[in-house]
């Protein structure tokens, strides 16, 4: 999960593919019950070992509960935080050998999937690491002939790739492996979006690269950076901008799907300000979105500002949260 001295991209993910294949086993020997019991020492192992792990989670957590009612908020702890990152695990590994299908989710927003149907425009969905994304499959079903690519910023991208290959040849989702947004990776995608294609990526990971190329906005009422990347290509494709989060509620993948722009424009002489505007959208309905299912965003790292150097100033007044979850 983390280490505080590190970036991101660093850190690496808490497992492996032959420990994710083991608890697969498990839940296809023994369901969810018996996976879940495999689950248990795996996961409390990792929250006694990952100091820094829990510390980012706590973190969180205390941000998120000022947004709450006061009888949502004792059930939010660190184990059970990450407890919910192992269940979620398993899905995913369910949504790539295709046990998740487009009838087991719940599309909360018929209205723009009805959109994305009928203009097969192409554009770009903006996702966060809130919930299950990969349940993101669900909208190639649910919408026949339309092609996914997957942004990933890590070098196991190829292997996932295949894993998922092996398990539903049918999918039409690729993972594309990336470390900066290079102009032939900006010219390769902007030929697929032309061709009515939809590239996912992810809003809320700073880039690889370093911190050149990101906005510091307010979030959950403290400074977070928060990375420009998807931004920039949407002004650059000119096509349109979709948001989509993916929350278990009720035992069930409910999934949102809202338009953030139709055409993001970045003049060159507002750039910095629109850049700044368009982020803190982003960053504001990310936070609508936590507090529906606070204990399903999996940042495990130091991820405010305040987190990662001494405070030097006074934290920003607390923004209204956007009414419309």
């Amino acid at each position: 999960m983390a280490d505080s001295s590190k970036h991101w991209a660093g850190i690496g993910e808490a497992g492996t593919l032959l420990g994710m294949k083991t608890l697969l086993l498990a839940y296809r020997l023994f369901g969810r019950a018996g996976f879940r019991v495999f689950l248990f020492p795996v996961m409390s192992y990792f929250y006694l070992t990952r100091r820094a792990s829990r510390q980012a989670s706590r973190g969180y957590l205390a941000r998120v509960q000022r947004l709450l009612p006061a009888e949502q908020r004792g059930a939010l702890t660190p184990f059970r935080h990450f407890w919910c990152f192992g269940e979620i695990l398993l899905d995913k590994l369910l949504v790539w050998m295709g046990h998740i299908r487009h009838q087991d989710v719940v599309f909360a927003t018929p209205e723009v999937f009805d959109e994305v149907d009928k203009s097969r425009s192409g554009g770009i969905i903006i996702v966060s690491h809130l919930g299950n994304t990969e349940v993101c499959s669900a909208l190639a079903h649910q919408l026949p002939g339309i092609g996914i690519t997957m942004l990933v910023y890590t070098r196991h991208a190829e292997k996932f790739n295949r894993l998922m290959k092996q398990a539903n040849p049918d999918a039409s989702i690729n993972l594309m492996q990336v470390t900066d947004m290079s102009p032939a990776t900006a010219m390769l995608l902007s030929e697929r979006v032309q061709a009515g294609e939809y590239v996912v990526i992810a809003g809320d990971r700073t880039p690889v690269s370093g911190r050149a190329r990101t906005s510091t906005v307010e979030f959950m009422g403290d400074r977070a950076e928060f990375p420009q990347g998807a931004f920039i290509l949407a002004s650059l494709l000119r096509c349109p901008v979709y948001l989509m989060f993916c929350l278990k509620e009720s035992g069930q993948y409910h999934l949102y799907l809202e338009k953030f722009s139709e055409h993001l424009s970045l003049p060159r002489k507002e750039r910095a300000e629109g850049l700044q505007q368009a982020v803190q959208r982003y960053a504001d309905r990310l936070t609508a979105y936590c507090c529906r299912a606070p204990l399903q965003w999996f940042n495990f790292f130091p991820f405010w500002q305040a987190d990662q150097e001494p405070q030097t100033s006074p934290v920003p007044e607390k923004r209204q949260l956007d009414s419309r979850s």
